[in-house]
This record gives C-alpha cells, sequence and structure tokens, in this order.
C-alpha cells in the first residue's frame, strides 16, 4: 500500500512517508536498546563487576604479585612436588589468610628442610660408601635408609612429607630451602646437607627421617646434637638453640599426630641427644632429626603409608619450627 501511494503522487503522499519513516526510527530504537541491554552493556554492570572483585579481595586481601596469598602459596608449592593435593597446606595455610607478606608469622625468615636419603641412593653404593669428614670421625656420604615390610622406602616419605611442610611454612611467609628436591641421582652426602643449611643461614633447619628400629618399638623421636668441638665441627653455638627446637617440636609434632614418644630408646622421653650424625655435628644453625616413627612396626607402617596421616605429621612439624622461630627468634637469638 505504501509503495503504490508513493508512485500515485497525491496530498496525502508526503505525510504518509513522513508517518512511515518515524514508524522505522521507533522500531529500530527499540531493538537497538534491547541489543544493548543483552549485551550486558547496561549501565550497572561496571558496578556489578567492581562488587563482586572487592568480595574477593576481602576475604583474601594479600592478593598482590608482591604479597600472596597464603592460599595461592601451597598450590604452587604442591604443583612443584607432584605429592600433595591441593590441600597440600592443611589447616595452617587458611589460619594466616588476610595477611599482608610483612604480617605473616615467618615472614623474613629461612628454614631449611633436608628429606633423609634418596631413592637413588641403592644404585650408586661407591658413591654413598665414600667417607666424610664429620669432625669427630669420618662415616659414609650417605645411606640409603629403611623401608616397611611392604616395601615402602623410608626416602619417598621423607620427600613427600618435607614437600608438605614446604608448602604449610611458604604460606606462613618463610622462605625454604630443599637440601634437594628428587632431583638428584643420589645424596647429597651428610656434609654437604650441614652445608646447605649453613649457606642459607637458616633460622631453623630439620631432617626428615622414619627409624629402622626394632619391630616390637613404635614412636617417634626428636635427635639434637651434642655441644661438641673436634676437629671441623663445633656446636657449641647451636647446641643450646637445638635443644629448645627439638623440645618444641616434640610437643608440636606428638600434638598434630597424637603419636607417642618412642617406647624403645632415650627411656620414651622421645629425645636424644648425639654426636654420631654428620648432618648435626657439621651445622652452624639450630638444627635436629625427627624420625617420624619406626617403619619396621606394623602399627608405625600403617600410619607413615597413610597420606591423610603424613598430613598431620607435616603440620605438627610445621607447627613446630613455627613456633621456635617465633618464640626465639630462630637461628638469629
Amino acid at each position: 500500500m505504501f509503495s503504490n501511494e508513493s508512485r500515485g503522487g497525491g496530498r496525502g503522499g508526503p505525510l504518509l512517508i513522513a508517518v512511515a519513516v518515524a514508524v522505522v526510527l521507533c522500531v529500530a530504537g527499540v531493538a537497538g536498546f534491547r541489543w544493548i541491554h543483552d549485551s550486558g552493556g547496561g549501565a550497572d554492570a561496571p558496578l556489578s563487576s567492581d562488587t563482586s572483585g572487592a568480595k574477593d579481595s576481602g576475604s583474601s586481601s594479600p592478593s598482590s604479585p608482591s604479597a600472596p596469598s597464603a592460599s595461592s602459596a601451597p598450590s604452587a608449592s604442591s604443583s612443584a612436588s607432584g605429592k600433595p593435593g591441593a590441600g597440600g597446606a592443611g589447616n595452617g595455610a587458611g589460619a594466616h589468610a588476610g595477611q599482608s607478606a610483612g604480617t605473616l608469622p615467618l615472614a623474613g625468615r629461612v628454614i631449611v628442610l633436608d628429606p633423609g636419603h634418596n631413592l637413588g641412593n641403592a644404585s650408586h653404593s661407591a658413591e654413598i660408601n665414600r667417607l666424610v669428614d664429620i669432625g669427630n670421625a669420618r662415616k659414609e656420604c650417605d645411606t640409603t635408609g629403611t623401608e616397611t615390610d611392604a616395601g615402602y622406602p623410608e626416602a619417598r616419605y621423607t620427600l613427600d612429607v618435607a614437600h608438605r611442610v614446604r608448602a604449610i611454612l611458604e604460606a606462613r611467609g618463610a622462605k625454604v630451602v630443599l637440601t634437594y628436591d628428587g632431583d638428584r641421582a643420589y645424596g647429597p652426602c651428610v656434609d654437604e646437607r650441614a652445608r646447605i643449611g649453613n649457606a642459607a643461614h637458616a633460622d631453623a633447619a630439620l631432617s626428615i627421617h622414619a627409624d629402622g628400629g626394632p619391630a616390637t618399638g613404635s614412636g617417634f623421636h626428636v635427635i639434637a646434637p651434642q655441644s661438641l668441638h673436634a676437629g671441623i665441627a663445633d656446636t657449641r653455638s647451636i647446641a643450646g638453640p637445638s635443644y629448645r627446637l627439638a623440645t618444641t617440636l616434640r610437643g608440636k609434632f606428638a600434638a598434630a599426630t597424637g603419636e607417642h614418644y618412642a617406647d624403645y630408646l632415650a627411656g620414651g622421653t622421645g629425645l636424644t641427644v648425639r654426636s654420631d650424625l654428620g648432618g648435626l655435628n657439621l651445622s652452624k644453625v639450630p638444627k635436629v632429626f625427627i624420625e617420624c616413627g619406626n617403619m619396621r612396626n606394623s602399627h608405625d607402617a600403617a600410619s607413615l603409608t597413610d597420606s591423610a596421616w603424613r598430613q598431620h605429621a607435616a603440620q605438627g612439624i610445621a607447627d613446630g619450627l613455627t613456633a621456635f622461630v617465633e618464640d626465639t627468634g630462630g637461628g638469629r637469638g
């Protein structure tokens, strides 16, 4: 109809054309409004996005690169190790969420973790049997470690737990140094393990182990260095702080795991002092060993091979190290 009238040239033609143009513009305007609204371009869209962002940062405030959140640190550590899952940091990591890097309890602190032995040691007997100077004697570079009756090796346990402890400590702001991270064919030798801690100027150092005691014995114990000055060994300045680290760690580990002190040595005290371990003799920073259980005992073996229990063990170790550094200033005290 519109087409015929426009060709007729009557007086109503211009009016009809004007009306038609108005209708077209009106329809186009409505369509354009609906397109803008549907595409999320409304004026209130940025406000919704900003509100969401503010909520996220409020629940995990240290989200900038210079202050990584407590929840992000374990993820990076776990992925690097390939061992713990996303929850590798346990309860300890989330406890400090919302704190900036400068206010985390271990900010600026250095902790060395020494996973005992190495899965490759068994195939490098010549290298690990080489004798090294530990001050008051000469001892093997390293050993193969022990294993459960079912064949679960100590070296696998120690590296797994070290990864878990690292995740928790990093979430608390610490710089964590591992003496090795599954990246060596064998070793390191005991003297090198000590040197790594010394070079890092660690506030605390810990060698993680599991014992190969009598099958009838169970429980964990901590080993502190004896005050010693012999040859290249001089632990006189660290014997006291190391003993305090040992007692602190003993209490925290027992609380986290529910395990009892070893009933087959040290009179059931869970703490012994020794002068025959190169990793302790040659240390210049507070350092102890922990034997987390007895792999030759069926009860302890069941715990040591359980992933959930190992997370409790890591929590206790991290709590012990944290308490020592916070209470005494670690190697700087």
